[in-house]
């Protein structure tokens, strides 16, 4: 279970701002506080894919940041949380990361949960992948990210598109360690 009840959430500039907002919702009714980071991509991506607005969004949230606030508390190790989940995430975003970029907010917080061992899951929305891609997803993962690509399941037999973004966004909180009553696990 967390230690601190408080997680930071990043919007890059992929593509599935939808399991974004479904995380923030899920964690909002769980009492969990967020720390929201979007980038100016997401928010591109957000105007095209969706009928939310900004502030929508943003409202989800506990905090909000600006990416370019690379000032902010969660851009230091002594402010305590337990972690951080990037979703979705682009593969710019992904090779600040795994290159020790941190000339953003996101990059910088993700460098933050990485030196403090925390955990950092890293929803990466790319297809297919190139060899660089992949170098970085290992150098990520070998820092102690957790890469998980949205993939849908198919063994709980989805109705909906609601039900694939609920079952990923219920996995991904699994991974970071929050057993959710939702979460449909394989019975086979």
């Amino acid at each position: 279970m967390l230690k601190h009840n408080r997680i930071i959430i990043a919007l890059s500039g992929a593509t599935g701002i939808e399991y974004a907002v479904r995380m923030l919702k899920v964690l909002k009714v769980q009492g969990i506080e967020t720390h929201l980071i979007v980038s100016k991509p997401a928010e591109m991506t957000r105007e095209y894919e969706t009928a939310y607005r900004s502030q929508e969004i943003k409202s989800l949230a506990h905090s909000y940041y600006a990416n370019a606030d690379i000032g902010a508390k969660i851009a230091s190790g002594s402010y305590p949380t337990d972690g951080m989940i990037i979703i979705p995430s682009s593969t710019k975003t992904l090779a600040e990361i795994a290159n020790g970029i941190g000339d953003s907010l996101i990059a910088r917080a993700a460098d933050v949960v990485l030196k403090e061992r925390r955990k950092l899951i890293i929803c990466l929305r790319e297809t297919p992948f190139s060899l660089i891609h992949i170098e970085n997803m290992q150098k990520a993962t070998l820092a102690g990210a957790i890469i998980m690509p949205p993939v849908p399941a198919f063994y709980h037999k989805p109705q909906t598109l609601d039900d694939i973004i609920d079952d990923f966004v219920y996995r991904t909180l699994d991974v970071f360690g929050l057993n959710l009553p939702q979460m449909k696990q394989w019975q086979g």
